[in-house]
This record gives structure tokens, C-alpha cells and sequence, in this order.
């Protein structure tokens, strides 16, 4: 069995090593320290598990998940924590694997053995009450995409999908935009019922005449039309964000 170890602790990497080196019929085929890399590494090293922390910069073991359940095939994740034991009766209620920290020889090999890909919907029970994505991730020419939240420019829905036009381009992805407009509420505005923008990049609304309006964005060559129904919203998010600047 292939396993890549996420940690960002170089001392418990080591250790996860060594335990992995005395229990024979596995490999470790790669380390990493943070989540952003664990998603990068396992789509080129294609490991069979993931030893996955929960706590770490850059992105955390939870939100890495949700990037990595998009994998196919998806690689199975055990996550490791030091988390006490009362915290982790979610993991439990919803069969997710983990191991406690520190990490015992036989409770790893147990967990080894019965290492599956990890569900989304029992994912998603544990970290729907967690802090919001970092990144948003997307299936592009075989493998997935992270795109950090800050590069993001609009949220664009067109049928089934949502565009994601950011600075280095545009991706599609299969969220609704309801979900992305709750997750993000602090950060984006709705302008459109197909559309949500990035509060910090407006730069003007403009009047077109007839009771039209569009909207510009820093750093976007496209303009976004404003219907009349998020209209108010949207000149009151622009006075409130002249308000914080002058602050």
C-alpha cells in the first residue's frame, strides 16, 4: 500500500516513517506540510492512503479532504490529530478513521487495514460546522485545480454549472451558487441572481440608461450586469465598503 504523509510537524512525519517502516507491506512515497501540497502530491504520486493532520497552515487536513474527495480514484484518508477525545465524536458518529496522537504502531496498522476513500456526505457531517474553504477546487485536464479564494474575481452560474473567473483564467465547477453565496458571504455580493462578485474588487456602478445598470471590477475587462432587484444590495455594499476606507 502507497501512502503519502501530511504533517507540518517534521518530527511527527518522522515518526509516522518509522511506525510505517515496522509494519512492512506499505510505502511512503512521499511527505508533505500543509494541505495545499497534499492535493498537489497526491494527484502526481497517486498514493493509496493519505495520513492526513487536521491542524496546519496554508490550508488544514478538513478542508484538503473535500479537495481530495474530488479525486478519481479518490485516495483513502486517515486523518491524525491531537484533538482530545470528546472533539472527535463527530469523527466517530459518522465513520470516519482517525488515529490520536500520539500515534500507536497497532492502532496504525488497525487503521491501514480497513482504509477505504473517504465519503463525501460523511465528510461533510464533520466539517459543515468548520471555517470556510481557503480555495476552491475544479476538475481541469484530468486532475483538480485550487484556485485561493482572494484570486477569485466572480462566481458566474450558466445551467448546471458555475464559472469561476479568476486572475489566471476560468474554471467550471459543480456547486450551486446558493452554497457559495452562504459560504462566502462576507466576501462576495450577489448582483444578479447568476451572479456574485467579489465585494473588495467592485470599482464602479454605472448607469446605462432604462433602469440598467452594470458593474465594473478591479483587475476584470468584463462588465456584470446589476438587476434591479439586488440593486439596493449592491449600492449598499459599496457604501459600506467607502465607509471602511475612510475608517
Amino acid at each position: 500500500m502507497n501512502i503519502l504523509i501530511v504533517d507540518d510537524e517534521p518530527l511527527a512525519r518522522s515518526r509516522l516513517r518509522d511506525l510505517i517502516e515496522d509494519l512492512g507491506d506499505h510505502r511512503v512515497v512521499g511527505e508533505v506540510g500543509d494541505g495545499r501540497q497534499a492535493v498537489v502530491q497526491a494527484q502526481q504520486l497517486q498514493p493509496d492512503v493519505l495520513l492526513l493532520d487536521i491542524h496546519m497552515p496554508e490550508m488544514d487536513g478538513l478542508e484538503a479532504a473535500r479537495h481530495l474527495s474530488n479525486l478519481n480514484p479518490a485516495p483513502a484518508i486517515i486523518f491524525t490529530t491531537a484533538y482530545s477525545e470528546h472533539a472527535l465524536e463527530a469523527f466517530d458518529a459518522n465513520a470516519i478513521d482517525y488515529l490520536l496522537k500520539p500515534i500507536r504502531r497497532a492502532r496504525l496498522a488497525q487503521a491501514l487495514a480497513k482504509a477505504r476513500p473517504l465519503q463525501r456526505a460523511r465528510l461533510a457531517a464533520v466539517t459543515g460546522d468548520n471555517p470556510r474553504r481557503r480555495h476552491i477546487s475544479a476538475h481541469h485536464r484530468g486532475g483538480i485545480k485550487l484556485v485561493p479564494i482572494e484570486a477569485i474575481l466572480y462566481f458566474q452560474s450558466d445551467n448546471k454549472y458555475v464559472a469561476v473567473h479568476h486572475q489566471g483564467g476560468e474554471l467550471l465547477i459543480d456547486e450551486p451558487l446558493k452554497d457559495l453565496e452562504q459560504e462566502f458571504a462576507d466576501r462576495f455580493t450577489r448582483i444578479h441572481r447568476n451572479c456574485l462578485v467579489a465585494s473588495d474588487r467592485i470599482e464602479a456602478l454605472e448607469r446605462l440608461g432604462n433602469h440598467q445598470y452594470q458593474l465594473r471590477l478591479r483587475g476584470c475587462d468584463s462588465t456584470l450586469e446589476v438587476s434591479r432587484r439586488q440593486l439596493p444590495v449592491v449600492r449598499q455594499r459599496i457604501a459600506e465598503l467607502a465607509d471602511s476606507k475612510r475608517s
